[in-house]
């Protein structure tokens, strides 16, 4: 081949692969194709503004939920509504081309109309650890900012992996994590957090229940007896600041997360959102097992 047909054929070839389409899978299942980087997204979740911006693309975001407020920068972007309802005309208006949605969380119904539009949709939710960092590379694909996305995805990986090292194999501790308080509702393993109790060396006292979050009676948590209770907070709260979502417990003076001082609350925000962060959180539940551990009759 002549050195000239040579340079348009590599020329011709590089203008192909940059306008190539882009596919990946969801956490539905389903295969999302881009003809090329998206450059206007709209995130319909606080953790989905979070896993874009860890994937390198928060500035190509133009609409978010409510609570969309982490990083700082989130906060600056506009809403188009929350988890009940979302504003659909304003959604169309900001031209995005691609919508990254929660599947459980956003209302069935607003979904639909938003796929009748046509606009490719990306659904995110990460059921376990190695989801997170799955999602961040998926979504830098979708973005065309794999080598952010890949140090960030890779930087979750290392830090969980440190923390199992050190901790899934300590003596376990049973944990009772208290979603709400009234009703009383717990999780079971189908989720993300029941992973970082087995990540930690804890057990899941309700694992087993089903549904997903369901609604338990206090002489169930009681039958259990767990060696601590955890539950969300609106922030981080050290141990000794009162936890009014776990004095419930207090009356029960025989329950030994109550008769050994094993009642912890962890900044939701850690613990609730399946992003980067939830390293972080692990890290908290990790060192309060490992405080309920020391506390443990000699």
């Amino acid at each position: 081949m002549r050195p000239g047909c040579a340079l348009a054929w590599l020329a011709a070839f590089v203008i192909a692969q940059a306008h190539a389409a882009i596919t990946v899978t969801d956490d539905s299942g389903a295969s999302i194709t881009l003809d090329q980087p998206a450059g206007r997204v709209v995130s319909l979740a606080p953790h989905v503004t979070e896993l874009l911006f860890a994937a390198g693309g928060g500035a190509r975001i133009v609409g978010a939920v409510t609570y969309s407020d982490y990083p700082k920068e989130a906060q600056a972007i506009p809403r188009v509504g929350d988890n009940k309802a979302l504003d659909l005309e304003r959604i169309v208006a900001l031209h995005p081309d691609l919508i990254v949605v929660w599947r459980h969380g956003n209302a069935a119904r607003q979904m639909d109309r938003l796929k009748a539009l046509g606009i490719p949709i990306y659904f995110s939710e990460p059921k376990h650890l190695d989801d997170i960092a799955t999602s961040i590379d998926r979504l830098g694909t979708l973005l065309g900012t794999q080598t952010s996305a890949h140090t960030a995805s890779d930087a979750f990986t290392q830090d969980i992996a440190r923390l199992r090292a050190r901790y899934a194999q300590r003596p376990a501790v049973s944990v009772f994590y208290q979603v709400w308080d009234d009703p009383l509702m717990m999780l079971n393993r189908d989720n993300v957090f029941d992973e970082v109790i087995g990540l930690c060396g804890g057990i899941n006292v309700f694992a087993a229940e089903k549904p997903r979050v369901p609604t338990i009676s206090t002489e169930a948590v009681l039958a259990a007896d767990p060696e601590a209770i955890v539950t969300a907070t609106p922030g981080a709260t050290p141990p000794e600041r009162p936890l009014p979502a776990l004095d419930r417990w207090k009356r029960w003076t025989s329950l030994t997360a109550v008769a050994r001082g094993n009642l912890f609350g962890i900044d939701g925000d850690l613990i609730n959102r399946p992003t980067p962060r939830l390293a972080a959180g692990a890290a908290v539940l990790c060192r309060d097992l490992e405080t309920a551990r020391e506390r443990r009759p000699k």
